[in-house]
């Protein structure tokens, strides 16, 4: 579980494909205290750690993954930075929201307009989950916890202070970008029960 809270900008340095793809992430995190197998959320993507050194790990990512998120959409590409995040602990603030790091399909932005200091951004959902997303509702995009404005038919908007630009890759928006959208679990397990699911 993570809370949508990110606490490092990493950088893709090496990807391949060896049956299933494998990434090599350079962080900023202490890599002593990451023990193998830990999951560490890729631009809001659960991974889990399969190989490491002092200032990287190495990652694989299986074809279903790749199918669901903007891995397969963009690529990886050497140099790609991507928001990142520890597990939680018990004990730790949940400053966010509740993400489980399993992407349930990709949005796209389709606006993008300076609003004060803050930047307002317009998505497009694919209509099976755009039903999940409400207004003053949490959704974690790129592994962001981001709170929902406004939703209209499958668009919804969020608005992004000046300090999730700086300490996340948001800051590295454009029109177009495909971004890895999850929605509340919350939101989820309520439409199941309403009979929507």
């Amino acid at each position: 579980m993570f809370t949508g809270i990110i606490t490092d900008i990493g950088t893709v340095t090496q990807c391949e494909q060896r049956g299933d793809m494998r990434a090599r992430i350079a962080t900023g995190y202490d890599m002593a205290g990451v023990e193998m197998g830990a999951s560490i959320a890729c631009d809001g993507v659960c991974l889990t750690v399969v190989g490491k050194g002092d200032d990287w790990f190495d990652v694989e990512i299986s074809a279903e993954t790749v199918s669901k998120t903007n891995i397969g959409a963009n690529g990886w590409q050497a140099g790609q930075r991507l928001n990142l995040e520890r597990a939680l602990k018990v004990g730790d603030e949940l400053g966010g929201h509740i993400v489980s790091g399993h992407v349930d399909g990709v949005a796209k932005i389709v606006e993008m307009r300076d609003e004060g200091d803050s930047t307002r951004l317009l998505f497009e959902a694919p209509a099976d989950l755009a039903r999940f997303i409400a207004p003053k509702g949490s959704v974690a995009l790129n592994g962001t916890s981001l709170t929902v404005n406004e939703v209209e038919d499958t668009r919804f908007g969020v608005n992004l202070i000046p300090h999730t630009q700086q300490v996340t890759t948001w800051g590295d928006a454009s029109t177009g970008d495909l971004v890895n959208l999850e929605i509340d679990t919350l939101a989820r397990y309520v439409a199941r029960l309403a009979g929507a699911g």
